[in-house]
């Protein structure tokens, strides 16, 4: 077995094995209690006689006959409440062979029981879309794939079991993200490159330019008034007893967070593109290896940053659809709270990215113009890199 895939093999494995430990990490406890219990239901029938429709909204109670499907009362049959609040983005109506989720309280159910239909069940779905998602990366990406996949596992983890109970816990957000995005970096960068100089390379170069980001984050949030509130459910979260939390700090960490991977991206392509160099052509002194990671850098930082803008733009379409509705300027609209913390986010996420290019190339003509001979690959030997003439 070569060195490098045993080397490969040894990280995997061991990133595998924080993975499986960081499962069984302990749910911090909540701080609202949460009434009744819940279960999978099978709509049967509806009655929609009690619910008024004006236009495109609805407003009233749609009452369902459903059929619990798991749980200590699966097989029985009851009534339902599905309440419209003519809210279009929270309100849902079930018909005859969906799926729900049902919450009811804690006790033997019976006809007097008062059940609320509180959603679609989307588990079956969502599963059938994740193990495509899965079985599709490994197929295609075979050994990478696995590797790839391993990272999402991973992130996925690291948010869910470290950086919202820290927060939660009362951590500077901001600084709490930023230590979770250096973690995640290192992982999936030395992962995919192995731990060599061009790994260190893109993790160095990435770090500055997310470090570098996060500054100006807490710096333009401030200047510009920035509400952290804007964030989904924030408001909700301090009603659930979290008044402690810093909202505009939970903003700018989450802001990080949103571009680290565009800036991991771009880290690794001026990396790996230095380190080709670099092994193609040995003699190249560090300034023409940091030029060439320069003139990578531009090329990619132009699709990058607009990738950036595309991203945040798509999630608020129907914001600018109504200004533009209203007939308001540009000027006006880009001072309402949300398109200004829209806009922000990308203004400053794309300026870390352009930022990691000269970090990277400067990271990467140090340490790959001294590490030349060490690169991936091994050391070309003498009559092959003595036929490769230095430019």
């Amino acid at each position: 077995m070569k060195r490098s895939l045993r080397r490969e093999i040894i990280i995997v494995s061991i990133l595998a094995l924080v993975c499986a430990g960081m499962c069984f990490i302990p749910a911090p406890r909540p701080l609202a209690s949460q009434m009744g219990r819940r279960a999978s239901a099978r709509v049967l029938a509806t009655d929609e006689s009690e619910i008024q429709t004006h236009g495109l909204l609805k407003f009233g109670t749609q009452v369902l006959t459903i059929e619990i499907l798991d749980g200590p009362d699966a097989g029985k049959r009851c009534t339902a409440a599905n309440e419209l609040r003519a809210q279009m983005e929270l309100d849902k109506v079930f018909s005859p062979g969906d799926t729900a989720i049902v919450v009811m309280p804690s006790g033997e159910l019976d006809g007097r029981t008062v059940v609320t239909a509180q959603d679609h069940d989307r588990s079956f779905w969502f599963l059938v879309l994740g193990i495509s998602f899965c079985a599709v990366l490994c197929v295609f990406g075979g050994w990478i794939g696995v590797k790839a996949l391993l990272s999402v596992v991973f992130c996925c983890l690291t948010i869910w079991k470290a950086v919202i109970p820290l927060t939660l816990r009362g951590w500077p957000a901001g600084w709490t993200i930023f230590a979770a995005v250096c973690l995640l970096t290192a992982a999936i960068l030395f992962l995919v490159s192995g731990i060599n100089r061009k790994g260190l390379a893109a993790f160095t170069g990435a770090i500055s330019g997310v470090f570098a980001g996060l500054c100006m984050a807490h710096g333009f949030t401030a200047l510009m008034k920035i509400n952290g509130a804007v964030l989904p459910y924030s408001q909700n979260l301090i009603y659930c007893g979290c008044d402690f939390l810093d909202l505009q700090d939970i903003f700018v960490g989450a802001m990080i967070l949103a571009s680290s991977g565009a800036v991991m991206d771009l880290a690794m392509d001026i990396a790996a593109g230095i380190d080709e160099v670099a092994r193609h052509s040995p003699g190249l002194p560090v300034r023409q290896l940091i030029g060439s990671g320069l003139r990578i850098g531009r090329s990619v930082v132009g699709t990058m940053t607009t990738t950036l803008l595309l991203a945040y733009s798509g999630g608020y379409i129907t914001l600018l659809m109504m200004f533009c509705v209203q007939g308001n300027s540009p000027w006006e609209f880009l001072n309402n709270p949300l398109v200004a913390s829209e806009a922000v986010k990308t203004l400053i996420g794309s300026f870390a990215l352009v930022l990691v290019a000269p970090f990277t190339a400067v990271a990467g003509g140090f340490l790959l113009a001294r590490g030349k001979n060490q690169a991936d690959g091994g050391c070309p030997d003498q009559k092959t890199a003595g036929s490769i003439p230095a430019k």
